[in-house]
């Protein structure tokens, strides 16, 4: 409906005298003005800005005051992102990132704000975690503008990250310098290069995990944190946990629909004297000088950096710096600002300001924002400021490139098709403003969606498997040419496919094929939700960001095909059920280890010889990888094929099988022959860590027996036996490494740890002790390496 001048100026109006005092009720109508300002061309802007002003006070997105004027959140974001009230006029700028009064955050952002300044940190973030999410999202952050924070918004639970590993985990995570960062976190590393130590502790009550809360402190420190940061953290995470389980419990969770900046509060406040002698003494100077918030807004500026920068006063103040000056907006500044913000030291670069000023720009940060002298400079251009000419990139394809460069090392991560479609889609959505992502894979003859997000799943479902000769369906166009496809607004799709607007309710897309080494892999595409013109730099960049994600995918198809065929083959060689021995309880776990082909070679096995006497074998091929899986069930045919016979024996036999077949693999393995009815064991081992034996009355010792090479490389080894008592009662204790090994900790105190917990979890029942038992150490990494186990308690006489 378009509403008449009349109307619309009435409407308006009322928005501006009510900016200043909304109250919650009147939230869900407020989008309202901008939806009617955009409906009626011709009007003066200052009318448009009163509207876009009143949703912005009532906390509407830019993504809904975009969409009401048929723009991105980012082109909302650039137009309108510097509107204030009319009576703050040259006044400075409004502290609009803070939340709304009533909208329930001011307690969060009180309790983030008081943890930061008592644990002397310089920047706070709190992530909230949706019930049942597997996505933390960045509700609050001080001391950080969103321009900075925006990569971090979103992270994955289940990947690695010290943010994600706290709240998973439900520990305190401590990165003391950047170095450690690199070191842990390689990956995290390549996207945050800045001299900063990170704290990262996870947010519950109760059994509830409700997020994680994470403090930067710049420069590197201490190894660990001390006793009084310790318990800042500690108690700002309960306080937080307590707060958003009221919250949940009054009917009103908190989950803003994007975060926002919370202000710290000042030591002291200038007074109208104070403040005019401080503009007077700025104009004074021959230095052109600003101030930018902790948002990065510009709070100040005096007219000499107006002048040199190009602007007016008026038009500068409230806006982020990058905004109301474009040409900054490129990784040069991007890298100097984040340094300055998050490292707290002074840094400087210089700019281009078209078509041909050179200015040079200092930034001097504290707690409560950035100040920044400019000043001009000769026209030799430093070694961090662009090229000239045709060199320089243009603002968009700058940030494009550092979203590229920063998807590029998120990938080399990626294992599966899984990690890379949530890596892709997490990046790719927020950098390119897009509401809309699907990945697909070719195979066979047709197309298969693997992945998507922004879509509801009755429409994939539909979208789902076009065959490859379905040339109307532009996903199948753009793989067979090889050539993307751009549709910036439905009416060019109906011009191909007349049913994707219709179906899925989007108004702009790209269809990327997805080719490595000349060969489809599959296609990507990208939507809006409004209509939406691809610039060249955009395509470009779109396009480049195609071949990263087809690499990927290709590398991910293949492991997972591989790893299909290793767990298949390690599934069929492992036991599936261990044989009942009549008066022996008998417990075994499998733990895969959790990198590379996610197989490897351990294995067990109980072999019941005759009513009375059994053989349990368990061993550990090296490696991991389907060529370990095959091994270990060779090893596990030799000893079922000599089960029976003295341990030093078979392990003689499979010794001489393995160093006949040449695997280039060795294998340690530990062989015990069990008499049930004498309550004895004869036990071999060929370079197998030593099995516990926990006796009746409750005590544990660590049987280190006569030592014997590994299996698969000298064929005459003798293996010598050792003759154990196994009296009811007992439990005897086999496993392999991955159970003790752990780079931090020495292989000898390990092993006493887990004969400890043996001791300790006297009385339980063996699948009780098994469980407890693979759990046993937090130092010990469960995915590092394969663990296997098995225990064996003799119960009674057998006759």
């Amino acid at each position: 409906m378009v509403l008449a001048g009349a109307d619309l100026l009435d409407r308006v109006q009322a928005a501006a005298q009510r900016a200043g005092e909304l109250s919650p009720a009147w939230e869900a109508p407020v989008g309202c003005h901008c939806a009617a300002v955009a409906e009626v061309p011709g009007l003066a802007e200052r009318l448009v800005r009163h509207a876009v002003l009143a949703d912005r006070q009532a906390g509407i997105g830019w993504a809904r005051i975009g969409a009401a004027f048929g723009i991105s959140a980012e082109a909302a974001r650039r137009r309108f992102g510097r509107v204030r009230h009319v009576a703050e006029e040259g006044q400075g700028a409004r502290e609009d990132a803070s939340p709304v009064a009533g909208s329930g955050m001011e307690p969060l952002d009180a309790l983030l704000c008081t943890a930061v300044r008592e644990a002397g940190a310089s920047t706070g973030l709190v992530y909230l975690l949706p019930p049942g999410g597997q996505v933390l999202r960045l509700a609050v952050m001080t001391g950080m503008p969103p321009k900075i924070a925006e990569l971090w918004e979103r992270l994955r639970l289940p990947a690695s990250g010290p943010v994600a590993d706290a709240v998973r985990e439900r520990r305190l995570v401590w990165l003391a310098s950047q170095a450690e960062l690199a070191r842990r976190y390689p990956r995290a590393a390549l996207v945050w290069p800045y001299p900063v130590a990170l704290a990262a502790a996870p947010v519950t009550s109760g059994t509830t995990v409700w997020g994680g809360l994470v403090l930067l402190w710049p420069g590197p420190r201490r190894p660990h944190l001390s006793a009084h940061e310790r318990t800042v953290i500690g108690s700002t995470c309960d306080r937080v946990g307590a707060f958003l389980r009221h919250a949940a419990a009054d009917g009103h969770p908190t989950a803003p629909e994007e975060p926002h900046v919370a202000a710290p509060p000042r030591t002291w406040t200038a007074g109208p004297v104070q403040a005019q002698a401080a503009v007077d003494f700025a104009d004074r100077l021959p230095e052109g000088c600003c101030a930018l918030d902790v948002a990065g807004r510009i709070t100040f500026i005096n007219a000499t950096a107006a002048d040199l920068v190009g602007g007016s006063v008026p038009d500068l103040l409230g806006a982020p710096l990058w905004e109301a000056l474009p040409w900054l907006d490129d990784p040069v500044f991007d890298d100097r600002y984040r340094t300055a913000v998050l490292g707290r030291r002074p840094t400087s670069f210089t700019a281009l300001r078209p078509p041909d000023r050179w200015l040079s720009f200092q930034l001097c940060p504290d707690a409560s924002g950035v100040s920044v002298r400019v000043s001009p400079t000769d026209s030799t251009a430093p070694i961090d400021r662009p090229g000239r000419g045709a060199d320089i990139a243009t603002p968009t394809r700058s940030g494009r490139l550092y979203d590229l460069m920063h998807l590029a090392g998120a990938l080399t991560e990626a294992v599966s098709v899984q990690d890379v479609v949530e890596l892709t889609a997490d990046l790719v959505l927020p950098a390119f403003g897009a509401q809309g992502f699907v990945l697909s894979v070719a195979e066979g003859d047709r197309l298969r969606v693997v992945g998507h997000r922004g879509y509801p799943p009755e429409v994939i479902n539909r979208l789902d498997i076009p065959p490859l000769r379905d040339d109307s369906a532009p996903t199948v166009r753009a793989v067979t040419t090889g050539a993307p496809l751009f549709f910036a607004s439905p009416h060019e799709m109906n011009q191909l496919a007349p049913y994707i607007p219709r179906l899925t309710k989007r108004a702009a897309w790209a269809f990327l094929p997805l080719l490595a080494s000349g060969r489809p892999v599959g296609c990507c595409v990208v939507s809006y939700d409004r209509p939406h013109d691809f610039t060249p730099d955009e395509r470009a960049v779109l396009t480049s960001l195609a071949g990263l994600i087809a690499q990927a995918l290709d590398r991910a198809r293949l492991y997972d095909a591989e790893h299909q065929l290793a767990h298949g083959l390690q599934s069929g060689l492992l036991p599936a059920a261990l044989p009942t021995v009549p008066g022996l309880e008998v417990a075994a776990r499998y733990l895969p280890t959790a990198r590379g082909m996610d197989i490897g070679g351990d294995f067990y096995d109980l072999i019941r010889c005759d009513a009375t006497t059994v053989a349990a074998a368990i061993g550990d091929v090296q490696g991991h990888s389907v060529n370990a899986a095959a091994l270990m069930g060779q090893v596990r045919t030799a000893v079922h094929a000599t089960a029976g016979a003295h341990p030093g024996e078979v392990l003689a036999r499979t010794n001489r099988l393995l160093t006949d077949l040449d695997p280039g693999l060795f294998t340690s393995c530990l062989y015990a022959h069990i008499d049930l009815a004498h309550h004895v064991a004869h036990l071999a081992t060929a370079g197998h860590p030593p099995p516990l034996l926990r006796h009746p009355d409750g005590h544990t010792e660590v049987l280190h027996l006569p030592p014997g090479l590994l299996l698969g490389i000298d064929p005459g080894t003798d293996y010598p036996a050792t003759e154990i008592p196994l009296p009811p009662g007992a439990v005897l204790a086999l496993y392999t490494d991955g159970l003790v090994e752990s780079p931090d900790v020495d292989l000898d105190d390990a092993t006493t740890h887990l004969a400890d917990q043996l001791t300790q979890a006297r009385g339980q029942p063996m699948d009780a002790l098994a469980d407890a038992l693979i759990h046993h150490d937090p130092h010990t990494d469960p995915h590092s390496d394969d663990i296997a186990l098995l225990l064996l308690h003799p119960q009674s006489v057998v006759g």
